[in-house]
């Protein structure tokens, strides 16, 4: 793999914005997290009504993260590529159409239902109506992440970096593909784990990619587990409780208890991978204090790792942190 561009130390003022805690069907995942909003858009969407979506994007303006993960999660929707190209045919220089349009397509690749290339050149599209957005380049980097070759995947980051230093969802994507390449020496000198930590490092010390250390943890294991050489039940594996593992567990605890801001629109990804860690390493006191703060909004990743039943690993985990009490 050619060398990781330098981290960029220029950083973007971020929006500040809250949202309402409103749970999930209980035992049930939904991506919109604690976005009532966005779920209200999404309800809309699936009804065929775009107006709340639209109004929604609007308002998201250029808070990337959110947009980002608003834009992701109205993409999985099966028929947001024909709403979006609906949309688009309506109002041709649209930046919100055409940026769902191409992560829809980007999703229906993904899932072998689309032409890789098409969904490309709908990123393309939605790049050039908004030249400073870089959720056109995060659906490219999602496509590049299992279908392309490490340049492809390192070209997207880069774009999507420039636009947007700490953008939370691209820097997991790579963590994830860094973590699938071979450690070539000792378990705890892997490559994904220096950039984990060096992003960490070149971030405020407000940001959430603190966290990414441990996510590094979380996707190194996965591989690990499917390839034979760490337990599938991370609660035997010694992965957690080498010195590094060690360190990026207290560095993230710690992070949380100072820094954690309730408005970042991905913060429950970050809770979940810190519950999930130090569940792993047999620290259920730490663990509890983070399954309360989770509440309802447990993920799928990284409680499905490797391959497991995601919500029965979720509350088995929280059931030791938090056992019933008469």
């Amino acid at each position: 793999m050619s060398p990781l561009p330098p981290l960029l130390v220029a950083r973007r003022a971020r929006t500040d914005r809250s949202g309402s805690t409103a749970p999930a069907a209980h035992g049930a995942y939904d991506d919109a997290l604690d976005d009532p909003e966005l779920r209200a858009a999404r309800a809309a969407l699936v009804q065929g009504r775009r107006q709340a979506a639209r109004s929604l994007l609007l308002r998201t303006g250029d808070d990337w993260d959110r947009r980002g993960h608003r834009l992701t999660v109205l993409a999985r929707e099966p028929y947001a590529a024909a709403w979006a190209r609906d949309w688009l045919q309506a109002e041709p220089a649209s930046a919100d159409a055409a940026a769902l349009l191409a992560l829809a397509r980007i999703r229906r690749a993904l899932r072998g239902r689309e032409d890789p290339g098409r969904a490309r050149e709908a990123c393309a599209r939605a790049a050039a109506l908004a030249p400073a957005d870089p959720t056109p380049w995060l659906g490219l980097l999602r496509l590049a992440r299992t279908q392309g070759a490490d340049t492809e995947v390192l070209a997207a980051f880069a774009e999507v970096r420039r636009r947007h230093p700490e953008h939370h969802h691209a820097h997991h994507l790579l963590v994830a593909r860094l973590a699938e390449r071979p450690s070539g020496g000792r378990a705890e000198a892997h490559e994904v784990y220096d950039f984990a930590e060096a992003a960490a490092a070149a971030a405020p010390a407000d940001s959430p990619l603190a966290v990414l250390p441990v996510v590094a943890l979380a996707e190194r294991h996965r591989v690990l587990a499917a390839t034979g050489l760490a337990p599938a039940d991370p609660t035997a594996s010694a992965h957690w409780t080498g010195p590094r593992a060690r360190r990026i567990l207290r560095a993230g605890f710690d992070w949380w208890l100072e820094w954690e801001h309730d408005e970042h629109p991905r913060r429950h990804i970050d809770l979940n991978h810190l519950a999930f860690a130090l569940s792993a390493a047999g620290r259920p006191a730490e663990a509890a204090v983070l399954f309360r703060r989770i509440g309802p909004h447990a993920t799928r990743v990284p409680w499905c790792y490797p391959h497991r039943d995601p919500w029965l690993a979720f509350r088995t985990a929280r059931a030791r942190a938090l056992p019933v009490t008469v």
